[in-house]
């Protein structure tokens, strides 16, 4: 097939392109980061989104049998908002049904909610809506945290871990996360590009963690336990700021805390990937955390690739 991958010089499009190249399909890409170093050579041509010009974007997919869309950002800023998210890939919903595309593989979020007071989690739930009311065959695949080297999340949990003699978590830690490797969840993703069924998958992985003890498993893996001490929201949110503007960058924001406590990177349903993440971070204890992730980084230089740890 001519499958189109978003984001595929980045991190969990990158692993979808690799194993959709090792199956012997066409893969392009959709960036807004055409010249980021990448792997592929030749192998994978980029196009701009085109987000302003539908016409042109719906020239880039033409020919594509499946779209795998991984677009979106992770929070609100002054170059970038959840609101242009969700009315961009609105926009390449249309484009794809104007190209003749015949299925969308779209990631999503745990616990989507029109009603939800987060942007990040609403904006998803529209986008279901949408995908689910177009002509499309789709898969909605919904993560909660993905995992691995380019990692941000769970790198710099590692990093705090190795620079801090304490580790303050939100409230009580007892919020769940299940997170999920990333080449599992591009397995998961190409997988679900040869199917033509529409179907809603909680991307999880297959061990589920108390925020507190995923903190406390990483310090002990990668030896630098700390205590792990229970502080106010708002002091959590002061010290992240304060890491961010050290950074030049943004650490964590109020409404990622309040999904976190509001227990929305949960779910009961059975794993979708095999990876643990104990297992992995035990692999790679020597470099985890050994320098900062930056998501603003990315966004600053889009010739650099995606590697961290």
């Amino acid at each position: 097939m001519k499958i189109a991958v978003t984001g595929a010089y980045g991190y969990s499009g990158k692993y979808i392109a690799q194993r959709l190249l090792a199956q012997g399909h066409t893969v392009i890409t959709l960036t807004n980061s055409l010249n980021r170093e990448h792997p592929f050579g030749e192998a994978v041509p980029a196009f701009p989104f085109n987000f302003d010009n539908p016409e042109a974007l719906a020239q880039s997919l033409h020919g594509v049998d499946v779209l795998i869309n991984t677009y979106w950002v992770r929070f609100n800023h002054k170059l970038f908002t959840h609101a242009d998210a969700v009315a961009n890939t609105i926009t390449l919903f249309e484009a794809a049904q104007q190209a003749g595309v015949e299925r969308v593989v779209h990631f999503s979020i745990t616990n989507p909610s029109l009603d939800s007071p987060l942007e990040y989690f609403s904006g998803k739930a529209v986008l279901e809506k949408a995908l689910q009311e177009s002509n499309l065959s789709y898969a909605i695949l919904r993560p909660t945290v993905l995992f691995g080297r380019e990692d941000i999340l769970i790198n710099n949990i590692a990093w705090v871990l190795r620079h801090f003699p304490v580790f303050g978590v939100f409230g009580n830690g007892a919020y769940r996360l299940q997170p999920m490797h990333v080449d599992d969840m591009a397995a998961l993703a190409v997988g679900q590009a040869a199917e033509n069924k529409n179907v809603i998958i909680d991307a999880i992985g297959p061990e589920t963690f108390a925020y507190r003890d995923l903190v406390a498993d990483i310090g002990r893996l990668i030896g630098k336990e700390r205590p792990i001490v229970s502080i106010p929201p708002w002091a959590g949110y002061a010290v992240g700021a304060c890491i961010g503007r050290l950074m030049q960058d943004v650490f964590i924001t109020k409404a990622e805390i309040e999904g976190l406590m509001a227990d929305l990177l949960y779910v009961e349903s059975p794993p979708a990937g095999n990876t643990r993440l104990t297992e992995w971070v035990q692999c790679n204890a020597d470099t985890l955390g050994r320098r900062y992730a930056s998501e603003l980084a990315r966004r600053r230089n889009r010739d650099k690739a995606y590697v961290f740890t």
